[in-house]
């Protein structure tokens, strides 16, 4: 059995339940039988709510707390030095601050700030020479100063267990460990975001972020003792609260789409009425951007849109990660996508 902790009712909406709480630790054994049961575990989880709590994921908790102490203080600065770093001067790398409201999820704006990095790539690299879209530097601010070393120290450590839990997906497929590292996330897209969720109570129906699903292929969140996170299941909406020592994982339409809909995304939102700001690390682990996308040998193709939050097939995508990557994200910053065709 997987092992699992209580929701209490003050913590989720209706319906409640549990998300499975997996050791991931034993993937990194030398152990095939712990492999396996670490393996099992995540399988489950995957296919009854397509999330699960990772335990002994292998990052520091000092790199946690120092990542948020410093972000808290970085969204306590003024608005206009936060401007300072806005994604306009990302430009095609897209990365950067943006203001409350500034990111849209099926159109309607967030109630939420947030910095965007991702993979630091210097002005030397051939993807930046050649001007491809979200690659590049990472934009830092001035203060606090130590905000750069932080972002890069987790970025590292979360990457390092993105890799680990991958394998075990992998296994829970009857696939060999490596076959995600081998066929999509050799040099894998990481997208890594830093959010500050305001209270929303007052703001009538708006959330921090409304119903969605990840797009790409699996999500690592870390989130402070806020809560807010919930979780659309078969029964209803489920909270996802704080589980010290865990981050939170989601399957996204990506790993969905490889799996023929075995593993199948799950929608979720965020609504922070903790009274509090609500701080969250995501960070986004998927395909290399020339990844060519085709399903694992025995998933079968299937058109699951009259069933999904967006009425979208996932399933018909052909191509290379990083086409069906810009497609995304351009509906997210429609600005960003209108910088980019003004330039190509």
């Amino acid at each position: 059995m997987i092992a699992s902790k209580a929701i209490s009712r003050d913590q989720a909406p209706s319906s409640m339940s549990s998300l499975p709480i997996v050791d991931v630790s034993a993937l990194r054994s030398h152990n095939q039988f712990a492999r396996n049961r670490a393996a099992n575990q995540i399988g489950e989880a995957c296919r009854e709510f397509g999330f699960f709590y990772a335990v002994g994921h292998g990052i520091p908790q000092t790199a946690l707390s120092e990542l948020f102490a410093l972000s808290r203080a970085f969204f306590a600065r003024p608005k206009l030095e936060k401007m300072e770093i806005a994604m306009k001067h990302g430009g095609r790398a897209w990365r950067g601050y943006f203001p409350l409201e500034g990111e849209l999820t099926s159109g309607v704006p967030d109630l939420k700030e947030g910095i965007y990095f991702g993979t630091e790539l210097g002005e030397d690299d051939p993807r930046v020479r050649d001007r491809l879209p979200m690659h590049g530097p990472n934009l830092f601010p001035a203060h606090p100063k130590e905000l750069k070393s932080a972002v890069r120290t987790y970025m590292a450590a979360a990457t390092e267990a993105a890799h680990t839990i991958a394998e075990g997906i992998a296994l829970s497929l009857g696939q060999d460990s490596d076959y995600f590292r081998r066929n999509y996330t050799y040099d894998p897209t990481v997208l890594f975001r830093i959010f500050r969720y305001p209270d929303s109570r007052g703001n009538g129906s708006q959330c921090g972020v409304g119903e969605h699903t990840d797009y790409g292929f699996l999500t690592l969140l870390a989130q402070d003792d806020a809560g807010g996170l919930e979780v659309k299941t078969e029964k209803g909406w489920i909270g996802a609260p704080p589980v010290p020592g865990t981050l939170v994982c989601n399957i996204g339409d990506m790993l969905d789409r490889l799996t023929g809909g075995t593993y199948k995304s799950t929608p979720h939102r965020v609504r922070n009425t903790s009274g509090s700001d609500r701080i969250s690390f995501p960070l986004f682990f998927d395909p290399a951007f020339d990844a060519q996308i085709r399903p694992l040998p025995d998933a079968e193709a299937r058109d699951d849109s009259t069933t999904r939050w967006d009425r979208q097939n996932v399933h018909s995508f052909e191509g290379t990660y990083g086409d069906y990557l810009l497609g995304k994200v351009a509906k997210v910053f429609p600005d960003l996508r209108r910088e980019i065709n003004d330039t190509r």
